[in-house]
């Protein structure tokens, strides 16, 4: 989405810093408005809004309803009826004609900052450029069906208050802040130039909010609480290796027990959890001893700790990576070699995951590729290969709703999500079709999606007028 009127000097962002670019959101609103509202429309249905004659995916079971009726009254869902249910006056009535109504998908890995920027960009470009691109790509990812992310590693803060604000259309994010990593850890883009560290020195990926460095329990547990501090609703540390940091094996585990105790300490402290990237049985092993709970990725592990894993009742939020997702990092580079080893993983781990019948979460962990993530429910629909169609949708609404109250009291959206039930907040899909028998109506959501609700408001009715 191009800005050409910010080139004029009404909405100048050149010297923003960080700080003074979140102060400065609700001033923007107007530069934002006018190109947002032009694509997606003023949301509408904030009174009461009735789905007549649709067939319910509720998020949670096998199979569709008989033809019912859905009354949202503000936020909420009021009423499912079999019968046929009178409109109020006022009441916005969208005449279902048989399709499914399901509940909005979520993502459990989500990077809402980094998927328009390259790493250049989001390590050393204008901040306020990347806060405006991210605003677009929120646009996007409600307008592909998805009505929550869980963010993991980013300065979102400022992004979710201006969506929540009514600024510009995007999903409900649940962000974790920067990522708390160790020298040298997934996560550290400094160069060796960098290098010794001046004590008290924050490097740039430190000043804008990407990554902190932390390397002792004391470190560990002021990085976790400054994030607390700033509104993340859990806590996110790198375990282990990663794919798109250039000084970090993906054999190494990073945190000692004892550094990833404090931060487990300090997040139980405000009632919630922390979550690590993790990739080999080590790094993994090792986490889960000292009590975190919740795994990212896991693509390296071995049948001992998929069933460690189980037996410790721990979450694990993995991905089905597209080979194309290497395709970020330059020919023969060792990032794109890690990416592939990776992936070669994928097949192994959701075969663990299904023989130990793992708590899975579903996320996508696109970073610095707007072109995939336009291919957001096509990635949904790639787990089709391990489960049934009805089994993918439960994971990408109402088992992922299940991760989502781990954040206790820090939830920044209390309430039921992720289902289609009396006293659910009223975050609403309605599919031109029957996905539980065509998938890929998710990897059409332009054309499949006709209506989309978020919060009670219609973003998206192609059924009006």
């Amino acid at each position: 989405m191009a800005f050409p009127h910010l080139a004029s000097g009404g909405c100048s962002v050149a010297l923003l810093t960080r700080r003074r670019f979140v102060a400065s959101l609700p001033a923007l609103a107007s530069c934002l408005a006018s190109p947002l509202r032009a694509q997606v429309g003023s949301p509408t249905g904030t009174g009461t809004t009735l789905f007549q004659d649709v067939r319910i995916f509720d998020g949670t079971g096998s199979g569709l309803s008989a033809p019912s009726q859905v009354l949202v009254r503000g936020n909420l869902i009021e009423r499912i009826s079999a019968a046929p249910l009178t409109a109020e006056p006022g009441t916005v009535v969208i005449a279902g004609g048989g399709r499914t109504l399901m509940p909005g998908l979520t993502d459990m890995h989500w990077h809402a900052m980094l998927v328009r920027s390259t790493p250049s960009q989001s390590l050393f470009g204008n901040l306020g450029f990347n806060y405006l691109t991210a605003g677009a790509e929120a646009t996007e990812t409600l307008m592909r069906g998805f009505t929550t992310v869980r963010d993991m590693g980013g300065p979102s803060f400022g992004l979710k208050q201006a969506i929540d604000g009514g600024v510009l259309p995007g999903p409900r994010i649940y962000p974790s802040g920067a990522v708390i990593t160790v020298t040298s850890g997934h996560g550290d883009f400094r160069q060796l130039t960098d290098l010794p560290r001046a004590p008290g020195s924050l490097s740039r990926m430190e000043q804008v909010g990407g990554s902190m460095v932390a390397d002792s329990p004391d470190e560990v547990r002021m990085r976790v609480r400054e994030q607390l501090m700033q509104g993340a609703s859990q806590i996110k540390l790198t375990a282990g290796g990663g794919v798109a940091s250039p000084f970090s094996p993906l054999d190494v585990s990073t945190f000692t027990a004892d550094e990833l105790r404090a931060a487990v300490e300090a997040a139980e402290n405000w009632g919630t959890y922390v979550t690590v990237h993790a990739y080999t049985p080590a790094a993994i092993t090792r986490a889960i001893s000292v009590g975190v709970k919740c795994i990212e990725h896991g693509h390296l592990m071995d049948e001992a700790t998929a069933r460690l894993i189980a037996e410790k009742d721990i979450w694990l939020s993995t991905q089905a990576f597209p080979d194309e997702m290497a395709e970020v990092f330059p020919p023969g580079s060792g990032e794109r070699a890690k990416a592939y080893a990776v992936f070669a993983g994928t097949e192994k781990t959701f075969e663990l995951a299904k023989r130990y019948k793992l708590k899975l979460a579903f996320g996508t962990d696109i970073l610095f590729s707007p072109q995939l993530a336009k291919r957001h429910g096509e990635l949904l629909a790639k787990w089709t290969r391990w489960f049934t169609p009805a089994e993918t949708l439960a994971t990408a609404t109402g088992t992922n709703a299940r991760l989502l109250e781990l954040s206790g009291l820090r939830n920044p959206y209390p309430g039921k999500l992720g289902v289609v039930a009396p006293n659910a907040l009223a975050d609403l899909l309605l599919v031109d079709g029957n996905p539980l028998e065509n998938i890929n109506l998710v990897a059409d959501p332009h054309r499949s999606f006709v209506v989309i609700m978020k919060d009670g408001k219609i973003y998206k009715n192609a059924l009006s007028g």
